[in-house]
């Protein structure tokens, strides 16, 4: 088991989704280009989320009630606060 992660679980949860919002147009590097974490610890926080989502296949799925667009929108306004 790794050490406590000095990033509060909302932070690690909204970069999960502001990666998985662009759909594979845009890398890990240009997501953490904009939110200053390293790759590694993005892909970390991705794998992790796929493994507790019961998706380690790696496939993606819309959270249930929210469309893309709607999520799009809400990362972006969260991103723009930040």
């Amino acid at each position: 088991m790794g050490r406590k992660s000095p990033y509060p679980e909302e932070f690690r949860n909204d970069a999960v989704s502001l990666y998985r919002a662009a759909g594979g147009r845009r890398t890990y590097a240009a997501v953490v280009a904009d939110i200053g974490v390293t790759g590694e610890t993005l892909r970390s926080w991705v794998r992790q989320a796929e493994g507790q989502d019961g998706r380690a296949d790696g496939s993606r799925s819309e959270p249930s009630g929210v469309s893309r667009g709607e999520e799009l929108a809400r990362l972006r306004a969260e991103n723009g606060r930040l």
